[in-house]
């Protein structure tokens, strides 16, 4: 009686699913904390009833006016210092000239002057941006 005892042949294929598991576990905790890692200039946006303007895929240019009329330029995530109004013009341009469909907003504190406003705004349209997005907090 010559039975054969076959040999089991190793299996090649890799088991992914614990791969996947911390793969979710990596996402959840970058997405959760991604928004608390932000910072800016602190400001008191003004209360508006407003739509949310269309986000594109691309990064807008956000110039921040604090409450002392200092102006800031968050471009990719850095507003740490503040400029003068013709840094603020050059700075925009350089940024428009490379990338010309750039969505660019302004951010103004709720008590600032209207005119520093108005100042960024001529500026923004010196420098050559087809189009100028207010920052508004939600009204209670």
């Amino acid at each position: 009686m010559g039975h054969r005892i076959k040999k089991r042949k190793p299996m090649a294929e890799i088991n992914v699913v614990p791969y996947i598991d911390v793969t979710f576990v990596l996402l959840i905790i970058f997405m959760i904390t991604a928004p608390l890692v932000q910072n800016g200039v602190e400001v008191d946006l003004p209360q508006a009833d407003a739509s949310p303007v269309e986000q594109k895929n691309e990064l807008p240019l956000i110039v921040t006016i604090d409450k002392e009329g200092q102006y800031y330029i968050n471009i990719g995530g850095q507003d740490d210092d503040p400029v003068s109004s013709k840094v603020l013009l050059l700075r925009v341009a350089a940024v428009l000239r490379n990338k010309p469909k750039t969505q660019i907003y302004i951010k103004g504190d709720g008590a600032v002057s209207y005119g520093k406003v108005v100042i960024a705004m001529a500026s923004l349209k010196d420098a050559g941006a087809p189009s100028v997005g207010l920052m508004t907090s939600p009204a209670d």
